[in-house]
């Protein structure tokens, strides 16, 4: 577990690179998106186990219609309050596989 002020923002820091700005920002949005995609598919199958028949709420079809969109509306908060990390982990892959594609069509163009 990262502790320390300095290890957190070393942790939350991109990586270097040479794509642009715009670019790295679209990326780590990507990557945010993707966590919230992962994070509303975890809550759909958590609030799946519960017994809405017998909840506060009384159950019913009311209930499993609006259960949906309150997974989705958890999932999001959780992913913009920063998520469990996924997309800090896959947002260095997502850079490499960017700078790989520039270089290649660099390269290319090199070559005409």
């Amino acid at each position: 577990m990262i502790t320390s002020s300095f290890a957190l923002a070393a942790y939350r820091s991109d990586p270097p690179t040479s794509l642009s700005s715009a670019k790295l920002g679209q990326l780590r949005e990507q990557a945010k998106e993707l966590e919230g995609v992962f994070l509303n598919t975890l809550m759909k199958e958590m609030f799946a186990s519960l017994k809405t028949d017998q909840s506060a709420f009384g159950g019913g079809f009311g209930e499993e219609t609006w259960r949906g969109m309150q997974a989705e509306q958890f999932a999001d908060a959780m992913a913009e309050a920063g998520g469990i990390g996924i997309a800090q982990s896959i947002l260095p892959d997502l850079i490499a596989a960017q700078e790989a594609a520039q270089n290649a069509t660099n390269a290319r163009g090199a070559k005409q």
